[in-house]
Order: structure tokens, then sequence, then C-alpha cells
């Protein structure tokens, strides 16, 4: 019987073993820091989204006053050091836009609910909040 090698010889097939196993390492090394650093990223940028400054608004009520106002009660909620810039609108009742007021509430407050009169060029049939943004 003749003996079987489990190893090729040394020297003859370029690096050793020794040397591919360096290599494996240093590529898992660096493979586990650019995803440690992906990774980082990904949740700086995602908490930086997230915790941003938002501001948010909703019309609770309104109330056609005339031919040329129309008041509507609206509630914002914000960071109490923010300063808010919500936009109204009131439409007609074929849909058309009669009215627009930008509202500014830089109150140190987290919630604000107020009162606003937008003015008409007809009769208003409604109030509508079109949105609201930090300033």
């Amino acid at each position: 019987m003749t003996a079987v090698r489990e190893q090729l010889p040394e020297g003859r097939y370029g690096r050793g073993s020794d040397a591919d196993a360096r290599a494996d390492r240093t590529l898992k090394r660096v493979g586990i820091v650019l995803g440690a650093i992906a990774l980082v990223l990904v949740g700086w940028f995602g908490w930086a989204k997230i915790t941003g400054t938002q501001v948010s608004g909703e019309v609770i009520k309104f109330q056609v006053v005339s031919d040329a106002a129309v008041q509507a009660h609206i509630e914002v909620l914000k960071d109490a050091g923010t300063t808010a810039v919500c936009t109204l609108r009131s439409v007609s009742e074929d849909g058309d836009e009669v009215g627009r007021r930008d509202v500014r509430l830089s109150a140190h407050k987290t919630q604000i609910d107020t009162v606003v009169t937008i003015r008409t060029t007809a009769r208003g049939t409604s109030a509508e909040l079109v949105g609201c943004q930090p300033a």
C-alpha cells in the first residue's frame, strides 16, 4: 500500500495554506469594519430623519362668517422652540379657491390652538389646511 498525502507540497503551488488563512482573516476584518461603518451611517441618517423638526396641524372646525370671511379653528403640534408657518385656504361651492392665508405661530408651546380668519373674494364654503412647516 502507498501512503496518500493530505497536503500539497510546500512551495510547489504558490503561497502556503497559512498565507490563505491570513488573507481570509484580513478580508473578514475589512468586511466587518465596512459593515459597521455602513450600519452607523444608516442609523445616523434614519435618526436624523425621524427626529428632525416636524410640524403638523389640522382644522378642528370652521365657520363661514360672511361673504368675505371664513374663520378656522386650527390645532398645531410642533417643537417648543420652533416657529411654524401654516397655510390655510378657503374654497367656494364650485371648488375655486377664494381665499388663502399664511399664519406664523411662534409661541413657545408644543400644542397651539388658535382661531384664524381667512379673507375671501367670494363666499367660501370650507376652510382647509394646506400644510404646516418649520419657518
